[in-house]
């Protein structure tokens, strides 16, 4: 039996993952927008004694509608929904810190902490879409630096608010004494970005800070994750791409003063589950077959910079392509597909078909035992912590994850067969932080 174990993230988007998944006659073309669909996704996973459900977000209509559901509800409103409906399923949700302020985010994860006794996470994001730069007052996307800088300085600044109140504070006493005012602070934060007095209005949440994740590979992605992320969500197309992506990031936050055990590596993975190796190639196949070439190539062209149209299907990408200094939106991403492409000598046809199921994220064919061995290798070979689950297609792929693969982990002595803890931070072995206003004592779980 192993001592250590996997972290299972549930990634929920919409009908699966893969692009095609729409158009299944299985599919609801509606369910964006419908909280029961993702109350029903969360139980399930919540069956599996999966770590966390997550979010994705963009504050954007980012595709043509014509092509692809694209409708999105707001996810920390929506994991609201999701609290009341599990018991200690953790609730992470994606935030830009680019398109809001401290003071309202740090607000509402704490107000989710508290709704859900503890379960809540932040992915925190800079958001790399010009089109959600149009809808904050701005012609352009802040440079891919700027925002990490103001990244930073954001998440030190909601580290404050959520240390403003100490964990006992309130008292209650109605004699007349209902906090201790010595223990709620200012932060009288002043910086390069933001100006904030605080307190928050919210007391100390249970987690004390929701469950900080982060989710970009470009350097400055990685500094930030080696400074503040306790969760890493990456995409990597190797077993050796993904060790040195896990070695490199763990050494960075040693050099942070940090426990390189409390940063846990999460790379995707978009499971295609078949009873045998035919069935999952015919799933395969048929979502293949059900891609609109047009909306990825809209996607493909976007990531790379560069304009491709139906012409280009059957040819090799450009020899020349934009460096990625030249690349503002997301870098990490951009690396990944070009390197792919060279590696495999990919026509722009077969980009798409490898992107179409997770993006950049690995997919993976095959019976329950092969994805179980699957993990189980980048596991137990130091290119992973665990994984975000990104079913190509929902609810089904999620409840054949959870019913096949599930008891094999489990079998292995990989994953556990249940809860132990209640909070987010417990699933992920992480310790509560201590409050950077009271009097020092030592943090505890």
């Amino acid at each position: 039996m192993s001592e250590r174990k996997l972290h299972l993230n549930a990634f929920l988007m919409g009908v699966g993952h893969h692009e095609a998944a729409w158009r299944l006659p299985e599919s609801d073309p509606a369910a964006n927008n419908s909280p029961a669909h993702y109350v029903a996704l969360a139980r399930i996973a919540e069956r599996g004694t999966f770590d966390s459900v997550f979010l994705a977000d963009a504050p954007a209509l980012r595709v043509d509608v014509g092509q692809r559901p694209a409708t999105a509800l707001e996810p920390t409103v929506l994991l609201t929904a999701l609290a009341i409906a599990t018991d200690r399923i953790g609730l992470i949700a994606t935030a830009s810190t680019t398109y809001n302020e401290p003071y309202n985010l740090a607000r509402r994860f704490a107000s989710l902490d508290h709704i859900s006794g503890g379960r809540a996470g932040w992915n925190i994001v800079t958001n790399a879409v010009v089109e959600a730069a149009r809808n904050f007052n701005l012609d352009e996307l802040p440079s891919h630096r700027d925002r990490y800088r103001r990244a930073q300085e954001f998440v030190e600044v909601s580290q404050k608010l959520w240390d403003s109140w100490e964990d006992d504070a309130e008292v209650g006493d109605k004699s007349g004494i209902w906090a201790d005012e010595r223990k709620v602070h200012t932060i009288d934060h002043r910086g390069e970005h933001f100006a904030v007095r605080g307190p928050l209005n919210v007391p100390r949440s249970p987690q004390g800070h929701p469950v900080l994740v982060q989710a970009g590979s470009s350097e400055d992605g990685k500094a930030l994750a080696a400074r503040f992320a306790e969760a890493v969500f990456t995409a990597q197309q190797t077993l050796d791409e993904g060790k040195a992506f896990y070695a490199d990031l763990k050494e960075r936050a040693r050099q942070f003063g940090r426990d390189p055990e409390a940063v846990k590596i999460l790379p995707g993975i978009v499971p295609v589950i078949g009873g045998t190796e035919t069935e999952a190639r015919k799933l395969a196949a048929d979502l293949r077959d059900h891609i609109v070439h047009g909306y990825a190539l809209q996607r493909l062209s976007g990531t790379l910079g560069i304009t491709l149209t139906e012409d280009d299907l059957d040819r090799r990408l450009p020899a020349e392509l934009p460096g990625e200094d030249q690349i503002e939106t997301a870098k990490s991403r951009y690396t990944l597909v070009v390197d792919l492409a060279r590696r495999e000598d990919l026509t722009v046809r077969e980009i798409i078909h490898r992107l179409g199921g997770g993006r950049g994220h690995r997919t993976f064919t095959g019976t329950p035992e092969q994805i179980a061995d699957t993990i189980e290798k980048w596991f137990i070979s130091g290119a992973a912590d665990g994984f975000n689950v990104m079913p190509p297609v929902l609810p089904s792929g999620l409840a054949s994850f959870v019913d096949h693969v599930v008891p094999i982990l489990r079998q292995r002595g990989l994953f556990r067969t249940e809860y132990t803890g209640r909070t987010l931070r417990e699933h992920y072995g992480l310790r509560r932080p201590a409050n950077q206003f009271a009097q020092p004592r030592e943090a505890v779980f």
